[in-house]
């Protein structure tokens, strides 16, 4: 008798009680009781979000947490207490739709290779366009700024069923991230340093070195609330998203281009430091200058961790990596969709 795989579908959850009644039906009714169980991971709340849903979703599972781990750690401590073949990481602003499972592990059951899976993921409050979070699916340019099929930097696309088949990414959002539970473990999980943002993408490009594969399932579709935690334009974000992706950068560049491409980025922040100060927006020049200084300051850290990345490297080129300049084709020549790109990472 064929074994039937066991999901898991896992809800970090800090302060975000009022999400529940709004996002947690569709989960609960979309979702096979007989092959899938649904966590909220609670990253010590204080806002009685434990209890609400005790009295509320006893169907629910609850992993409490004793304090606010962020999102990278979180998650880590949470799925050591999940047994399951199939994690989903579901953020709490998520409602899903009928099939968004059963898509999603059909495609892991016929290719073992295949790590990580992203749903289609479209707006919750415009639900004709792609969310900024993930849309269809994720990809870095040659200096690892990050981008998707739907989303390039803040130009949001509609769906009109231009992203309508399955194919291979780069990076699977965090939002609604599917992944098997031995490749999760075999990379050690998230980085628990990055706290928040990123932390998904410095995952993805570890499996995809390692030679697993992360693939867009548009069968599958979820609508997104976003920037329910931290505002997308917040200095917050940017510190994090700078710091995080220099750490990230540090750690997967392959040898042969480290140097080259880590200066050029390094380079480059410093042209958007420039940019924040010439338009007075001075909390985000700060947010620049105190990610580089984490950089600094982490250094020997970051070393080490490198050192244990390129151990497990077996493919050092991938064809997801956009070999041009997102930044240089967004703002100079203008190109805003992602076909106008001439990027075929299926090749």
């Amino acid at each position: 008798m064929t074994k039937i795989p066991k999901t898991a579908i896992v809800i970090l959850n800090w302060n975000g009680q009022q999400m529940f009644d709004t996002f947690l039906p569709s989960v609960i009714q979309h979702s096979n009781p007989g092959t899938a169980e649904i966590f909220v991971a609670d990253n010590g709340s204080t806002d009685k979000s434990v209890e609400y849903l005790l009295k509320n979703f006893p169907s629910v599972k609850i992993i409490q947490l004793e304090r606010n781990y962020g999102f990278a750690e979180g998650y880590n401590q949470a799925l050591k207490q999940v047994d399951a073949d199939y994690f989903v990481l579901l953020n709490s602003d998520v409602k899903v739709t009928p099939n968004w499972l059963e898509s999603c592990i059909n495609l892991f059951e016929q290719d073992q290779k295949i790590a990580v899976i992203q749903p289609k993921i479209l707006s919750y409050n415009k639900p004709g366009e792609f969310e900024y979070a993930g849309a269809a699916g994720g990809f870095i340019d040659r200096y690892g700024y990050p981008f998707c099929r739907g989303r390039i930097l803040n130009r949001i696309e509609k769906d009109t069923g231009q992203y309508n088949q399955p194919s291979p990414i780069f990076w699977a959002s965090g939002a609604c991230m599917f992944i098997r539970s031995s490749t999760f473990k075999e990379a050690g999980g998230l980085d628990g340093d990055f706290w928040a943002h990123m932390e998904e993408i410095d995952l993805c490009w570890r499996l995809k070195n390692s030679g697993y594969k992360i693939v867009y399932q548009p069968e599958s579709v979820v609508y997104h609330l976003g920037g329910g935690t931290l505002s997308y334009g917040s200095p917050r974000k940017v510190y994090l998203n700078f710091r995080n992706n220099l750490w990230m950068l540090f750690k997967n560049l392959p040898k042969h281009q480290f140097k080259r491409i880590f200066l050029a980025r390094m380079i480059l922040d410093g042209v958007a430091a420039v940019k924040f100060i010439l338009g007075f927006n001075f909390r985000e020049f700060w947010a620049v200058v105190k990610a580089h200084y984490a950089f600094y300051k982490n250094l020997g850290k970051l070393i080490e961790k490198r050192k244990q990345v390129q151990k497990s490297v077996i493919v050092k080129e991938h064809n997801e990596v956009y070999t041009k300049s997102i930044m240089w084709k967004f703002f100079l020549e203008k190109k805003r969709r992602f076909s106008e790109l001439g990027f075929t990472p299926e090749n």
